[in-house]
């Protein structure tokens, strides 16, 4: 057992075990693995413990429900209660029917920009972003493995239009203030050829679900 994250670059491909003795077990993505050990180690919820699945599942989403499945079933006995920090990810409603079935507690909302933001604000704006392209910390860092090379941008740029002629702006939703994330998360913008805003959130929602365990 470590609660030492690993890189981005394993978290994407392999994802994490940070379990130690913990009594709730989080089963999450392994793009939430920095946010949720800071809060974690902020706020002493020693009773947590983590395990994270491959961030790259959402290259593939149709995955993640059966991944998630796997995890709980394999770790559940070792805990009083699992709760899985995911929101619904692009999976069209089959990780809330998964963890509706495995009878655990997930994140409410369509995806992490949404609880990062806050679901209710996410709501209320709506249509006023819809052509919005969103990055968080972990986005912006693995900018060119989750969005240059899967899209083939890196060898084609002229698909640039194909993939984001149709969104305005690139909003980069940012759990800390680093300078060097809101320079490449502008880099990131200007590659898209997308306007940048830099919206500051914290952690948001997931903070507020979490110190409910």
């Amino acid at each position: 057992m470590t609660d030492r994250v690993p890189d981005d670059a394993t978290l994407a491909q392999d994802g994490a075990d940070l379990t130690g003795s913990g009594r709730v077990l989080l089963v999450a993505c392994g793009a939430l693995a920095h946010e949720i050990m800071t809060l974690k180690r902020a706020n002493g919820w020693t009773h947590l413990d983590l395990a994270c699945l491959p961030a790259l599942l959402h290259n593939r989403p149709e995955r993640i429900a059966p991944a998630v499945r796997d995890l709980v079933e394999a770790r559940r006995d070792d805990y009083d209660s699992v709760f899985v920090v995911y929101a619904d990810c692009g999976t069209g409603g089959a990780l809330e029917r998964t963890c509706r079935e495995l009878g655990v507690g997930m994140m409410r909302g369509p995806h992490c920009y949404a609880f990062f933001d806050g679901i209710d604000r996410f709501t209320v704006r709506g249509d006023d972003e819809m052509r919005a392209f969103y990055l968080t910390d972990f986005l912006v860092r693995q900018f060119d493995a989750f969005v240059t090379r899967p899209l083939g941008l890196d060898r084609h740029p002229e698909l640039r239009e194909m993939y984001f002629g149709n969104y305005e702006r690139l909003i980069y939703l940012a759990q800390t203030d680093d300078p060097a994330l809101d320079a490449k998360a502008q880099e990131a913008a200007g590659a898209l050829g997308l306007a940048y805003e830099r919206r500051p959130t914290g952690y948001g929602d997931l903070e507020t679900a979490l110190s409910g365990l």
